[in-house]
């Protein structure tokens, strides 16, 4: 007979099984029939990927974890994982037109995507320090070769070395970081650190503190916040736009979900000291992704930066350290999921003498050549920017709320004042588009997945109130899965 302990590992890796067997069965395949299976390797990928989100949806909770407690399955990750899935499955769809045109089609792509939102699933129910690291390198190391997918280019080359550099380097932080945690608590379980951190009072110890502030440094990089955020604008602009797309969506929820289940879990009772650290890299965040942004013509380096401005913000959400925070970053990175896809689907469609245009001047008079698309990028630049009724305001107040709650008012200010800054060049996209003249005529839009996803996105952006409850309750269940009954 099977043993019931393996029985439960089986099933709550589930998930995670189905994308690795997918992606090496890809890799066969494609070895043995060359480049022949590149043009169905992608529609092969995005099932295997929406059929891990329906074992996902069904998964049952599991509490205890499986894997001697390193794997944990809760409604928190339950949530993030589906939306990981969703957005690499929306990116591959993106990137079949890309590939026939602007570079060569080959299968080795979806199969790296495979891989890569196997490590986030990972990650997001990682529930000790060793599994987070397992999770976080088999995402990163893919998502190195993802940026510089594109061989023939040399941005696209200099993007990947710069990304796997700078991420080796994180890496080796957040080790560092887990070893000091570890020397002092005697284990590397969440559940384990939480008692041990549970009766802590008087000062804590310089070396744990320590040790937090290199595990938060690791964890900073991986979500792009200042000051670990220097790779994010050279790697979005040099990488495939498809790529990037999926560096904005995927990976940073993973990410931030990794970021607060860490928080949160483990080191919850010491959120005193590490409130000024998160409040710190909160703020810069959202001031540089605000100010840097001004001076950017290109539009792939401009929303690197609103990618750090929106991390900043999510981070708000994080530091009061409460259900209500928790709820606010779920909520918030479901819409700017939505947000970043129909965004980086209105910029794929969008050639010059096919060619894809890259400059924020480029798109002068799209009002007059092609009103659809304009009326669609205007929707996703206002959400953005945070004007209501549209997804991004809801978005925002629920993380400035959750702050005002817990007296962290002066955060929730400066968020509101660097997102009025950051409205301007969100703003300056929709008066290129409505106030300038053509520069030149925009090629005609190919297939109709693209305009499927810009229409889907748009209206999920544009009639968020009328989903607004079912997302609510579906995120104050994943953020009450947090913290002990």
């Amino acid at each position: 007979m099977t043993d019931p302990a393996q029985m439960s590992a089986l099933t709550a890796t589930a998930p995670e099984l189905l994308l690795a067997i997918g992606a090496m069965a890809l890799l066969m395949l494609g070895a043995f029939r060359g480049e022949r299976m590149a043009n169905v390797a992608d529609a092969i990928a995005i099932a295997i990927l929406v059929a891990a989100a329906l074992i996902v949806a069904r998964l049952p909770d599991g509490k205890p974890a499986a894997l001697g407690g390193s794997f944990v399955i809760d409604e928190f990750a339950r949530f993030l994982k589906i939306l990981a899935i969703t957005g690499a499955a929306v990116t591959i769809l993106m990137s079949f037109d890309y590939a026939k045109r602007q570079m060569r089609p080959t299968f080795e792509y979806p199969v790296l995507i495979l891989l890569s939102v196997t490590g986030m699933l990972m990650l997001i129910s990682a529930a000790d320090l060793i599994a987070l690291y397992l999770g976080l390198e088999l995402m990163s190391l893919c998502l190195y070769v993802l940026a510089s997918f594109d061989r023939e280019k040399v941005r696209a080359s200099e993007a990947g070395l710069k990304y796997f550099v700078l991420g080796a380097l994180s890496s080796g932080m957040l080790l560092y970081g887990a070893s000091m945690v570890y020397g002092f608590a005697g284990t590397t379980s969440f559940a384990g650190l939480a008692r041990a951190f549970a009766g802590t009072e008087g000062p804590v110890a310089i070396g744990l503190i320590v040790g937090l502030v290199f595990v938060i440094a690791g964890l900073a990089f991986k979500v792009s916040a200042v000051p670990f955020h220097m790779w994010t604008p050279d790697v979005y602009e040099g990488a495939p736009t498809p790529v990037t797309a999926f560096f904005a969506a995927a990976p940073k929820l993973a990410a931030i979900g990794l970021f607060m289940r860490v928080m949160v879990g483990p080191f919850h009772q010491l959120h005193g000291e590490w409130l000024q650290i998160i409040w710190f890299i909160a703020v810069a965040s959202m001031i540089l992704g605000a100010v840097a942004a001004v001076a950017q013509t290109n539009i792939k380096r401009l929303m690197a930066y609103s990618s750090i401005g929106n991390m900043g913000y999510a981070l708000v959400g994080l530091a009061p350290g409460t259900p209500e925070g928790i709820r606010g970053v779920l909520v918030y990175v479901a819409i700017y999921l939505f947000m970043t896809l129909g965004t980086f689907g209105c910029f794929l469609l969008m050639r010059q003498k096919g060619k894809l245009v890259e400059g924020i001047y480029d798109l002068a008079g799209l009002s007059k050549t092609n009103p659809p698309m304009a009326a669609a990028l205007a929707v996703f630049m206002f959400s953005l920017a945070g004007v209501p009724p549209l997804a991004g305001f809801f978005g925002k107040f629920y993380v400035f709320y959750a702050a005002v709650q817990t007296g962290l008012i002066w955060l929730a200010v400066i968020g509101f004042v660097t997102s009025v800054v950051s409205a301007f060049y969100y703003l300056r996209i929709v008066k290129v588009m409505y106030f300038d003249e053509p520069v030149a005529s925009f090629d005609r839009s190919p297939g109709w997945s693209m305009n499927a996803i810009i229409a889907g996105s748009g209206l999920l952006v544009l009639l968020f109130m009328v989903f607004a409850g079912p997302v609510l309750d579906a995120a104050q269940a994943a953020a009450a899965s947090l913290f002990p009954s």
